[in-house]
């Protein structure tokens, strides 16, 4: 693949690795990045189970090629520019959940909680898998940890 680090083509990596180069923040860029999670929460929620099952699947594998290629651009095992593992994590955190802005900013505050904290086995994931398998399934993991969380709190209508 010599080909990545030719013409535009490093750049398109860039930009939609970085989540539209959100991830380019100097502060806290995967938060930065986390952000884009919520408009496609609002465009996702609501809708049949099955597409937003499929939509969520493919964009697990396009942040993985996404986040190896911009890993392999910055020679970075996994460079903080990089925020579409966020992204695909929190869509992964809110699948199936009804709209709300309260639900939306709870499930963006437990899901970055949950990618710094990195409870078992999300620190594993991310230090063992290889390339942007690695990046990305650890924020897929932390998405699924906060939505379980999610879902306890709203059946104990605290949501």
């Amino acid at each position: 693949m010599a080909s990545i680090n030719r013409g535009p083509f490093p750049w398109v990596i860039k930009g939609l690795a970085s989540g539209g180069f959100l991830g380019y923040s100097p502060l806290a860029s995967g938060t930065v990045g986390t952000l884009w999670g919520i408009p496609i929460f609002f465009i996702l929620a609501g809708k049949n189970i099955w597409l937003q099952g499929a939509i969520i699947t493919v964009s697990i594998f396009a942040a993985v090629f996404l986040s190896a290629g911009a890993s392999r651009i910055w020679g970075e095992k996994d460079p903080s520019k990089v925020v579409a593992d966020e992204i695909v994590g929190y869509m992964t955190a809110m699948v199936a959940l009804p709209f709300s802005w309260t639900l939306a900013w709870t499930g963006f505050f437990l899901f970055r909680v949950m990618d710094v904290l990195k409870p078992f086995p999300i620190r594993k994931i991310d230090r063992q898998w290889p390339g942007g398998w690695g990046i990305v399934l650890d924020d897929v993991l932390a998405g699924v940890y906060t939505h379980i969380m999610l879902r306890i709190l709203m059946a104990y209508k605290v949501l």
